[in-house]
Order: structure tokens, then sequence, then C-alpha cells
């Protein structure tokens, strides 16, 4: 069984999203696990490295290439002298779902950023070539529209199921027209569900985790997950 976790942008949120999903699977006994094809950023971001941490277990997660510059993994491939094939990407998420029974693939930044360099393909690439159902984290407030239904419309084109949209760190009190009104508008424009979920301290594992109950609800909803252990 597997997921794949991707953004409208770079900062929505998905790790957060990524981490608090298989903290509540593993915490319900399962065996998830969360693949970073790419890391750019690295050290200093470590998308892997933050669900390992929030999980309490090395195994919860792992990445496949690093890179320093935190820019899209093509580019910071290409500028590094170093080459990224699509092949190899692909070949080395499946051969790491081999080892859990429930795997979560977090794409980088949005799903057309440029990923490998041999040949060039995008995040939407790899998605599709793995024909994982697709859970879309997208921001709250004014222009999150324009940016969640291209994103759709995007992965429909492909043949990507997709699961729903999570509106990431949904202020308890929206402030705007535009906060109020999104999740219902996002409903009927992308015809998938939606759900909004809080803010909360992305460095307390049982608040994470608590989110991830959200996410869970909705995918299990969705038919992407069972309910069983």
């Amino acid at each position: 069984m597997t997921l794949a976790v991707v953004g409208t942008d770079t900062g929505v949120g998905k790790t957060v999203v990524t981490a608090g999903l298989v903290a509540h699977l593993r915490h319900s006994g399962r065996n998830a696990r969360a693949i970073k094809p790419a890391q750019t950023g690295f050290p200093a971001d470590d998308d892997a490295g933050y669900v390992q941490r929030i999980c309490g277990d090395d195994s919860a997660a792992t990445r496949l290439r690093t890179f320093e510059e935190p820019l899209a993994p093509a580019v910071a491939a290409r500028r590094s002298g170093d080459e990224l094939a699509f092949d190899s990407l692909l070949e080395g998420v499946q051969h790491e779902l081999e080892t859990a029974s429930i795997g979560v693939v977090e794409g980088a930044g949005g799903v057309r950023v440029p990923l490998s360099t041999d040949p060039p393909r995008e995040i939407i690439d790899l998605v599709a070539a793995l024909e994982f159902p697709t859970l879309i984290v997208s921001r709250p407030g004014l222009g999150t529209l324009n940016h969640t239904t291209l994103t759709v419309e995007a992965l429909r084109a492909r043949d990507v199921p997709v699961v729903g949209v999570v509106l990431n760190r949904y202020p308890s009190q929206p402030r705007s027209v535009a906060e109020r009104t999104n999740p219902a508008e996002l409903e009927r424009l992308c015809a998938c569900p939606v759900r909004t979920l809080p803010e909360v301290s992305s460095e307390a594992p049982e608040s994470v985790r608590e989110l991830g109950t959200r996410v869970v609800e909705l995918c299990v909803d969705a038919g992407a997950l069972s309910a069983g252990r």
C-alpha cells in the first residue's frame, strides 16, 4: 500500500503532514515508512531526518539522494556536476517500498519541479510512474484556489488518482474571507475531499501525530488506506 504526498509549492508543510501520517500509522502498529527520493539543502534541510525524529525511529524514513544547494533536485544536481537519473530514483523508491507495508513518498516543492537530469523529468513524472494515489498539501489563504486546482488538473491529466487536498496551518479563527470560503470552494472546483489541518508545534511528536490522525481519516474515507492494522 503506497501513497504520495505532494505540495502546491515549497514550504506548504508536506514534511509535517508526511511525518504525522507515518507517525500515526506506526503508533497504530502498522509498518509505515517515508521515502524522500531527492533532498536538497542538505544537511540543513533533512525531511527524512525530521520524520525519523517525530517517529523516534531511524527506520521510519529514508532519503535516496542529497544535494547541498536548496534548489530543485535537477538544478542542484547539475550545479554540483552530478547526474540524477530518473530510472535510478524510480528503482530506488520501489526497492525501499519492499521494506514497508505502507510507503509514503514525499515530493519536493510542487509537482512541476525538475527532478532528474537523465532524462529531464519532473516530480509529477515520478508520481505518475509509481501510479500512487496522491494527497495534495496546500496553503489555506488567498491564491490557493489557483495553485491547488492547477495541481489537481496536472495530476489527473497524468491519470494520477487524487486522494484529496489538505489545507495546512488552517487558523482556528480564519482571518479573511478567502480562508473561510476556500475549503468549500476547492471541493467544488476539484471534486475531491478537502480537509483543514490546524497549525501545530512541528517539534512536538504528539501534536504532529494527532495531525496525522486527520490525514489518515481522509485517506481511509477516500479508499487510499485501509482502516485496519
